[in-house]
């Protein structure tokens, strides 16, 4: 386990604890190998410091440390290991736990320490005097070894409320030891961005400690307290990605450090680094077998998703007029939503952004404003199909509809068996290239039957169809009416191992409404393939 270079100097530190804190969300489960592989997106992102876990608590912490030191050359980090002070009556240097801090081979070491007197007496069942020494004593000895070491002061700022003096005095035992930086932890995630620049203020004043801040999201405000620490002095930020964490989570690492870039003007990743955020972000979510958060500041592919038409108006003119920073800088890219807000401009900037030149055609552009209007009002929604809105532009813009075939009818049959076992059957029936085809096929459910048999009944004509695969199925009864006579909206995702798209469909059967979004899946399909309509 080696590192080649810093991303930064050691002025201000992005640290980052998904491994560790990260890992405490409920529904992440992380392997050793998922590990390893988010730790080298956090590298190449370019932050300081990588939290990897507790080296003998667990047998899947303290192989992480075993495996990274042999696998993983880290271009920007370095990794950390974390663990508590020496146990109250013992020596740090025969303590169990920190001799395997010591054994992970981390460079650098984070203890947690109690800085609330009550934890002190009821938690350790120590006394308060004895909770100061074990601070000392570990640290000296971490030190001693040649180890560089941050100290997280937990519910430092419940334990500032309660004792002040005390919580002050645990920031300065630990920085008088040899700790680097001493992190003042909001554990419960209470406190508001206001209360946490006072307190920081008063404790680098009456410490002179270099502190850093760790914000858990409680209260919201984990991403506006760790700005508000730094506004008050604090030159190290705890945070994990896309905000992870126990409860409700931790400081997000993206939106933190594309404010500490972009807002505040300051140098703390590589080069180039921040345009790797959103790629980083998502990445990451796909280990954790998490789907990302669409409305997610900087990263999300809503960030900079622009609907109401008077947006789109004033960014037609300048983009910046309703965008707080080029998105391009973090990797994303701004979207046109179209939908029965839509306007011409929003229709003019969506062609721009599907590559379809309207030209200065104002007919051709109200035309497809009405029709997405009156289209919306039955049910459909395009901000959330592109690829049926593409085909509704081109065929507006081409004069017909783009068609590779024709339905002729289909049916799909579901069978209740007497046995208890079901069965579920469709047929189609359409022309292609000038033939007509009859095709059957069998399926998990009616949908699934009817998408198999399209598939057998193309395939042959068109091999690219091969392909193509259902990645996401949903269905919403819409407003209006009720039980088994509401009208369905049916968005498809559809793949074809090189991207994504979205085709909606509307009925009163669910079924009907299917299929509809499945002959535009398809379609869509052929036109990304490049193939000319025939029909």
């Amino acid at each position: 386990m080696t590192t080649k270079a810093t991303a930064t100097d050691d002025s201000f530190h992005v640290f980052d604890t998904t491994l560790r804190d990260g890992a405490q969300r409920e529904g992440i489960n992380l392997t050793v190998a998922d590990k390893l592989t988010i730790a080298r997106h956090l590298d190449t992102f370019g932050v300081g410091y990588i939290e990897g876990g507790w080296p003998g608590a667990n047998p899947r912490d303290t192989e992480f440390f075993a495996r990274a030191q042999q696998e993983i050359t880290f271009e920007n980090a370095q990794l950390v290991a974390f663990g508590a002070t020496r146990r109250a009556g013992g020596s740090a240097a025969e303590d169990p736990q920190v001799k395997a801090l010591l054994k992970s081979g981390a460079p650098v070491i984070t203890l947690v320490a109690k800085a609330h007197d009550r934890h002190v007496e009821l938690a350790l069942r120590t006394t308060l005097e004895e909770n100061l020494e074990m601070v000392r004593d570990t640290v000296s000895h971490l030190r001693e070894q040649g180890r560089r070491v941050f100290v997280d002061c937990e519910h430092f700022f419940d334990g500032y409320r309660a004792n002040a003096a005390y919580a002050k005095s645990v920031v300065r035992t630990a920085y008088e030891a040899g700790a680097e930086v001493v992190i003042l932890c909001d554990t419960n995630g209470g406190m508001l961005p206001a209360q946490v620049q006072a307190v920081v203020s008063t404790v680098v004043a009456d410490t002179g400690a270099r502190l850093g801040m760790h914000a858990q999201d409680d209260t919201g405000c984990a991403v506006a307290n760790t700005l508000a620490a730094v506004d008050a002095g604090a030159t190290h930020v705890q945070c994990t990605a896309n905000g992870y964490g126990e409860r409700v989570g931790n400081a997000n690492l993206f939106p933190v450090v594309a404010a500490l870039e972009l807002k505040y003007g300051m140098k703390v990743l590589p080069d180039g680094a921040l345009a790797e955020m959103t790629r980083i972000s998502h990445a990451i979510a796909e280990v954790v077998n998490l789907t990302p958060s669409t409305h997610q500041p900087y990263v999300g592919v809503s960030a900079f998703a622009h609907k109401a038409g008077l947006h789109a108006s004033a960014i037609k003119v300048d983009p910046d007029l309703y965008q707080h920073i080029d998105p391009e800088l973090v990797g994303n890219t701004m979207r046109m939503l179209v939908s029965d807000m839509a306007g011409r401009a929003s229709i003019e900037l969506k062609g721009k952004e599907l590559g379809i030149d309207l030209g200065d055609d104002r007919a051709l552009v109200g035309r497809v404003v009405q029709r997405v209007k009156e289209r919306e009002l039955q049910g459909y929604t395009y901000e959330a199909a592109d690829a049926s809105f593409e085909l509704l532009l081109r065929g507006e813009v081409e004069g017909r509809a783009r068609r590779y075939f024709r339905t002729e009818s289909w049916r799909a049959i579901a069978e209740n068996r007497p046995d208890g076992t079901h069965a579920n059957e469709a047929t189609v029936k359409l022309w292609a290239k000038g033939e007509r085809i009859v095709a059957t096929a069998e399926g998990n459910g009616p949908v699934n039957a009817l998408d198999r048999a399209l598939r057998v009944a193309l395939e042959r004509i068109y091999p690219q169809l091969a392909k193509l695969e259902l990645v996401d199925y949903k269905v919403r009864i819409l407003e209006g009416r009720t039980g088994t006579e509401s009208t369905t909206r049916v968005l498809i995702t559809t793949g074809d191992g090189t991207g994504d798209w979205a085709t909606v469909g509307v009925a009163e059967n669910v079924i009907a409404a299917s299929w509809q979004a499945l002959e535009d899946a398809y379609t869509y399909g052929l036109l990304r393939a490049g193939i000319e309509p025939t029909d």
